[in-house]
């Protein structure tokens, strides 16, 4: 019998930790449809037509040409859905990345250099995390010369690094007391020598876990801040803002509202999904 290979491995694997399985396949639909949105989507998400309006002008119900109804401006809805994932997911990871890489550098080096460097890093991270995220996130895209994808990416980014900063100095905090590390110091090993062979590697399992975490908390703030206005500006299509035109339709066309919460409630549940299996399995290694 052959042995089996490494993607047989892989599935075998994900298939005994199903809650991890969910999410990632929650996950990959989304970004599946978010990279072929142009092949995947049934008309264009900017189109106007008067015809794909009711008789008084009232957006129209799912029916065979239009899956998931029509919204006000005779748009489809399920278009303009799968291209909002684009933009949804496009500033959520980004600024997961940005606010992860960013909460790594300040955590690391706040836990293995401690003293007053980790006081003024700490006291850094205290000052943002006294802000609301949303009230910060507001203040500072709505004094944006320019609202793009890339400037919201930044915007959320530098707000959410602090409490991942937290999680990683602690977890230096502990690594760096280790044996291997304090043998590594005896041994005459450079600072960037431990840090890179002995403890960055030892937190890979923390950052997927921050990682995840973050992915949902950045998509989260990003429909939120789209929902407030100060999201992507319109006429591009974004779950936050396609929940933000529904508003005035919520009694007469419901799904204007089901469909982009729907969708933001499997973004945001399938990371933390992905979280919770791995949380425990780190916590099951200790």
């Amino acid at each position: 019998m052959a042995p089996p290979t490494s993607a047989a491995t892989l599935f075998l694997a994900l298939r005994r930790r199903p809650w991890l399985l969910l999410g990632c396949l929650l996950a990959g639909a989304l970004l599946l449809a978010a990279v072929f949105a142009p092949q995947i989507a049934p008309h264009d998400p900017l189109m106007q037509r008067k015809e794909w309006l009711g008789a008084y002008g009232q957006p129209l119900g799912p029916a065979p040409d239009h899956l998931l109804g029509t919204d006000s401006r005779g748009r489809d809805v399920l278009s303009r859905l799968i291209f909002g994932a684009r933009i949804s997911l496009a500033v959520g990871l980004g600024s997961m990345a940005l606010a992860v890489c960013v909460g790594l550098a300040v955590g690391v080096t706040a836990g293995y250099f401690g003293g007053h460097v980790d006081g003024a890093l700490m006291r850094l991270t205290d000052v943002v995390m006294a802000f609301p995220a949303i009230l910060l996130a507001l203040a500072l895209a709505a004094v944006l010369p320019q609202r793009n994808v890339l400037s919201l990416l930044l915007v959320i980014g530098l707000i959410n690094w602090a409490s991942a900063a937290r999680i990683f100095r602690g977890e230096t905090l502990s690594l760096r007391e280790r044996q291997y590390v304090e043998a590594a110091r005896s041994l005459g090993a450079s600072h960037g020598r431990i840090l890179f062979r002995h403890v960055l590697p030892h937190l890979a399992p923390t950052v997927l876990v921050v990682a995840s975490l973050s992915a949902a908390a950045t998509i989260l703030l990003d429909a939120g801040l789209a929902f407030l206005g100060v999201g992507v500006p319109v006429p591009a299509p974004t779950w936050g803002s396609m929940l933000q035109e529904a508003q005035t339709w919520y009694r007469v066309a419901p799904w204007l509202a089901v469909w982009p919460g729907l969708a933001v409630l499997l973004a945001v549940g399938s990371f933390n999904l992905i979280a919770f299996d791995l949380s425990r399995s780190l916590g099951g290694r200790r």
